[in-house]
């Protein structure tokens, strides 16, 4: 018989590795060890029109705010605000594009001879400050529109008073920027209303109805006020201490 041969297993636990350099502890000092990832964007220096833009939000929030100032601040919902702007998208005013065809078609039609048509120029919104306040005066107005974020707020701060003066719906809607779209502008302070079709009086009769009463009386209280976090923090704490001073003198006098 042919000798049989033994099978031996191999050891699996490797030889220890002898470094000849010793491990020391991590130092992050200057010029030591690279310092783990973290989130650096309270130390970044952000360019200066961003740092002006945090600090006048900031100070807006600490200000105390008068009563006339502080009514822009009370903007429409979400819902009243898109039942608005599917409202007031329907009576966008045409393009510049738009304007030129229309002026060369009614010019082709001079030069053949026939008859340019005729009737009422349709229902389109009103914007400007001097065009609109101008239809509030005359109580032509059926509705306006007034941007939140107009910069001076002395452009429009008189704007509400007039409106109530007048008897004129009015509503405060978030962005300038989306009245200029509806305008075709970049920008737009305040849209107005003057007419609509016969399918849209209801929603219009509703909205105005709505406005009325969240905006018809004048803005009595004032805002701003509100301090930081670590402000905030240390007058809750005085207000626990005191609270607990009053307990601890009312079980002393009974």
């Amino acid at each position: 018989m042919a000798p049989t041969k033994k099978t031996t297993k191999k050891s699996t636990t490797a030889a220890p590795v002898v470094s000849k350099f010793k491990a020391s502890a991590k130092t992050f000092r200057v010029g030591g060890d690279i310092r783990p990832k973290r989130d650096l964007s309270r130390y970044v220096r952000w360019p200066r029109y961003v740092r002006i833009q945090r600090q006048k939000k900031v100070l807006m929030e600490r200000l105390k705010v008068p009563p006339v100032l502080n009514q822009f601040s009370k903007t429409l919902d979400k819902n009243q605000s898109s039942q608005l702007m599917k409202l007031l998208k329907k009576y966008q005013p045409e393009t510049g594009d738009a304007k030129a065809e229309r002026v060369e078609a009614l010019a082709k039609a001079k030069a053949n001879g026939e008859k340019a048509p005729s009737g009422t120029p349709p229902a389109v919104l009103k914007f400007g400050l001097k065009h609109v306040t101008t239809l509030i005066e005359q109580k032509k107005a059926l509705l306006v529109c007034i941007a939140h974020d107009v910069n001076p707020i002395e452009l429009v701060v008189w704007l509400p008073a007039l409106c109530r003066k007048m008897d004129v719906p009015f509503c405060i809607v978030k962005g300038k920027g989306r009245l200029g779209e509806l305008t075709n502008m970049k920008n737009s302070a305040v849209v107005a209303l003057t007419a609509v079709n016969s399918e849209d009086k209801a929603t219009l009769d509703t909205l105005r109805t709505n406005f009325k009463e969240q905006y018809g009386k004048a803005e009595r209280t004032w805002g701003g006020g509100k301090m930081g976090l670590k402000t905030q923090a240390m007058l809750d704490k005085r207000a626990a201490y005191l609270a607990e001073e009053e307990k601890k003198k009312e079980l002393t006098m009974a």
